[in-house]
């Protein structure tokens, strides 16, 4: 009997990142690690900056860096959606680009953040006052 596979898809904004039949994932949400076989239930999860590991049958453990996105299992199909993606071996250089490529916000993206925060908040008052009158 063959164990069954899954189809892994790592997808980018702009492209495909990889596309692999794997045995076992694990993957990092802000409630800890958690791992997915073929026979795992329907899910939908939110990924943080981390490391994903899997499993090609008959093969060493792989380990991919990931910014923040979303993790989708859906039958055999497992999407993975997210920002950035580093692929590599060594896990120790894998971490460090995790905290630095996927940890540290620029200035740019923190000020832009400020922006949408205050606008957000601006919309969110007015509609209030909007609902009162």
């Amino acid at each position: 009997m063959q164990p069954a596979l899954m189809t892994l898809k790592i997808l980018l904004p702009f492209r495909i990142f990889a596309e692999h039949a794997v045995t076992r994932i694990v993957a990092e949400t802000r409630e800890g690690a958690f791992g997915i076989l073929p026979q795992r239930l329907d899910c939908v999860a939110a990924l943080e900056p981390g490391i994903l590991i899997y499993q090609r049958k008959g093969e060493e453990e792989m380990y991919v860096a990931l910014d923040e996105g979303v993790l989708v299992k859906s039958g055999p199909n497992v999407l993975v959606s997210v920002r950035n993606a580093i692929a590599g071996t060594d896990l120790h250089q894998l971490r460090d680009a995790v905290e630095r490529e996927f940890l540290t916000l620029d200035e740019h993206e923190q000020s832009l953040r400020s922006v949408m925060a205050k606008l957000e908040s601006s919309f969110v008052r007015r509609f209030a006052d909007f609902r009162h009158d």
